[in-house]
């Protein structure tokens, strides 16, 4: 008889579902296979933070908040005051060190952990240009991005498994957070990612956590598809 895997809080689960009933649904068809869940800005009007008080509150699930909020830093800091006091487990802000100084004061002493975005998983060097970010290797780029969060006073950094060994070297990192999307099984439609590993490779190049969403919800049996993973994992 094959043993089943636990749930690992290594593994989380993005809900990219429209609202909270369907999330909740979702999380119904996962039941003790998954311990922690992402809930970002595509739910926000549909329900989003009430689903995230019902999930850590009603069934003692942990919580990534992944806002990604960006503004001058009295705002930033204000927004974080207010989420900060549903003692939510993660909460993402942009990297830039004057976002992250202000996360981290509306923050206080509450538990959530403030993880800054370095550069997002779907964005590629052709996209940068676009964006007239500044030239140069963009591995290098996201490093110094996180080295300079870390400084700012960041818990951890979100940025691709591609970039998580080079992050995991840098003496800021010492005891800090390293959240990677971009994160696709083996063989699994890439989809808007460009910059990916495999769970186990992510784990193996330093990640602490990672955040899988359609290669789970959009599974026949998103359950098995989530066990799956954290085996992948265990192989590390």
């Amino acid at each position: 008889m094959t043993a089943i895997a636990p749930a690992d809080d290594r593994l989380i689960v993005a809900i990219d579902r429209p609202d909270a009933l369907s999330g909740l649904q979702l999380a119904d068809q996962l039941g003790d296979a998954v311990s922690f869940y992402k809930i970002g800005l595509g739910m926000l009007t549909g329900g989003g933070l009430a689903l995230a008080r019902e999930l850590k509150d009603e069934r003692g699930k942990r919580i990534f908040l992944d806002m990604k909020l960006f503004d001058i830093g009295a705002t930033v800091e204000a927004a974080v005051r207010g989420l900060a006091q549903f003692d939510l487990d993660f909460l993402t802000v942009h990297g830039d060190p004057h976002v992250v100084r202000a996360a981290r004061e509306g923050a206080g002493t509450k538990s959530t952990k403030i993880l800054a975005v370095t550069v997002l998983t779907s964005l590629d060097r052709a996209d940068l240009d676009e964006g007239m970010m500044r030239a140069g290797d963009l591995a290098e780029m996201v490093v110094e991005r996180a080295a300079r969060a870390l400084e700012a006073g960041a818990d951890g950094v979100i940025a691709s498994p591609q970039e998580a060994a080079a992050i995991r070297a840098l003496p800021q990192a010492a005891g800090k957070l390293i959240v990677t999307p971009g994160v696709r099984p083996e063989g699994a439609a890439l989809g808007d990612q460009k910059r990916v590993m495999t769970p186990a490779q992510a784990i193996a190049a330093g990640a602490d956590h990672v955040v899988v969403g359609r290669p789970v919800w959009q599974a026949g049996n998103p359950r098995a598809a989530a066990r799956a993973i954290i085996q992948d994992m265990g192989a590390v």
